[in-house]
């Protein structure tokens, strides 16, 4: 306890974008409260979204500020709080701008195209996402077990009620019971391995962790192996890979749809940055006495990521619900994001971190341009099957070519930032060595073509029912666009992005916390 800092004034610029965020959304439940009912919530929603840019902008002065240091040193490239446990870097800046930026295209997409009778308390649907962000933030900074399951547990049971939010759903009544549960039993396995690991090592920082797990290898290696699975598995639920994926696909579809896209980003990418904090700076960097405890976790993480992608490409064949459809896209895409930590086995692969942030950019406006697009036609079709998106490119042509860019983005091909991103991530695996994961990947690549190409077949090849344009809000064509212009530049300019992030962010001193 001697060690632990107490929070000055000077803190609180490394926490402004924490900050932000919970002075918004304690101001605008206050506002919700005060404002009378006749009031379009949408206000509510113009203000989450600028407290979200608000924090964003503090975000990018960080990211400015920690970069006016040398990249090899670690005190000029990172603040810790709190003897370690809250630590703001690079890796976690980087992870919040994403978070940041996908919700405030989530936000602005959903303007004007949430209905009351479909969601009845439309302002808790927006000032909720604010304190999920920041769990998600709170998650990519956290040096410490406590202060990660914090983070975990705010983003979760922030969640759970977003879930929920479609009141006379029936659909979202059992969609957030099984959120409920298996998020629970999820953040139950994580916490019982985390005690395990504080058990056997002493500490909860992750440092600290990693210093004594040699000495917890030689007197209780298999009490070692318990704790390291027992996270493995409640990640793997938490990030729906297979075979702990099962609850996902009807989780995406009793959500409202911008729920579903936050829970497709925002949610997973926060697990990932959890993981990638503890097991980057735990399991793999213990020392070559405990180099088969280091192999077999990383060959579990190996494992899941094959499986996700093979469930869940082969699972998205036979559906004709959209939202399944992209749930199970999503889990074959969370096996992808697994792979760049996965292929650790035995040696750093320096580039891991760049191309995982690549991919998750990538994945991040693509999955915001498709749920978009299917807010706006399931809307106006009355339901979210393949059905009602056939006859898409007379109706709406431009609205078609840019799903289409999109789908051929999540299905890889070039040149969209999906295909730069498998790509890239194909690479890492050729050369590690860890050719049977790489074939995975490029096999099921192959199959998801078939996903994607009923989807696009539908929108050019089939009549629909509706012969009138499709309506659609500003917010939304906005989005729309944009998310596909990105697509498309990460495509055209992928090795600059790369430099660009190989140049702010150094792996061995702001993600191998031991090593800074």
């Amino acid at each position: 306890m001697e060690a632990l800092q107490t929070l000055s004034w000077s803190d609180t610029w490394y926490l402004a974008p924490e900050i932000v965020l919970s002075g918004f959304a304690f101001l605008l439940v206050i506002l919700d409260l005060l404002l009378p009912k006749r009031i379009n919530r949408d206000i509510i929603g113009w203000l989450t979204l600028l407290g979200i840019v608000i924090a964003a902008v503090f975000v990018v002065l960080l990211l400015l500020s920690l970069g006016d240091g040398d990249a090899s040193d670690s005190a000029a490239t990172s603040y810790n709080l709190l003897a370690g446990s809250y630590r703001v870097d690079d890796f976690g800046n980087l992870l919040k701008l994403i978070f940041l930026g996908a919700s405030a295209f989530i936000v602005f997409s959903s303007l004007g195209t949430v209905r009351d009778e479909d969601v009845p308390i439309k302002g808790e649907l927006y000032y909720l996402m604010l304190p999920a962000v920041l769990g998600a933030m709170v998650m990519s900074s956290s040096g410490d077990l406590i202060t990660l399951f914090v983070g975990l547990e705010l983003l979760s049971i922030t969640t759970y009620i977003l879930v929920a939010t479609r009141k006379k759903s029936k659909l979202s009544s059992e969609a957030a019971f099984k959120y409920v549960v298996t998020g629970g039993v999820a953040s139950a396995f994580i916490l019982y391995g985390m005690s395990f690991l504080y058990g056997l090592t002493g500490g909860t920082n992750v440092v600290a962790i990693a210093q004594g797990l040699d000495s917890a290898v030689e007197n209780a290696e298999a009490l070692l192996y318990i704790g390291f699975f027992l996270m493995i598995a409640g990640f793997a639920v938490k990030l729906a890979l297979a075979p702990f994926h099962a609850w996902a696909a009807d989780v995406y579809q009793g959500a409202p749809t911008p729920v579903t896209a936050f829970l497709a980003i925002v949610a997973k990418g926060a697990a990932f940055a959890m993981l990638y904090r503890i097991f980057m700076n735990t399991a793999f960097m213990t020392s070559a006495a405990s180099s088969m405890l280091k192999k077999d976790v990383f060959i579990a993480l190996a494992v899941l990521a094959a499986a996700a992608m093979i469930v869940g490409t082969v699972g998205a064949l036979r559906q004709r619900n959209v939202k399944r459809l992209l749930a199970l896209s999503g889990v074959a895409n969370a096996g992808i994001l697994l792979t760049p930590i996965a292929i650790n086995l035995t040696e750093m692969h320096a580039s891991l971190f760049s191309e995982f942030l690549y991919f998750l950019v990538a994945y991040a406006f693509m999955n915001v341009g498709a749920f978009s697009v299917l807010t706006i036609v399931s809307r106006d079709s009355g339901n979210e099957t393949l059905s009602g998106f056939a006859g898409l490119y007379h109706r709406a042509p431009w609205t078609a070519v840019a799903m289409t860019i999109l789908l051929c983005s999540l299905a890889g091909l070039p040149v969209t930032g999906g295909f730069f991103g498998k790509l890239f991530i194909l690479f890492g695996t050729i050369q590690t060595h860890t050719y049977w994961l790489g074939a995975v990947l490029l096999v099921t690549t192959v199959i998801s073509y078939a996903v994607y190409f009923t989807l696009i077949r539908q929108m050019y090849m089939r009549s629909g029912t509706v012969d009138s344009g499709l309506k659609m809000s500003a917010p939304s064509a906005i989005s729309i666009g944009l998310c596909t212009i990105a697509t498309l530049i990460l495509g055209f300019f992928p090795v600059p992005i790369l430099d660009w992030i190989d140049q702010v962010f150094s792996l061995t001193s702001e993600l191998l916390l031991l090593n800074g």
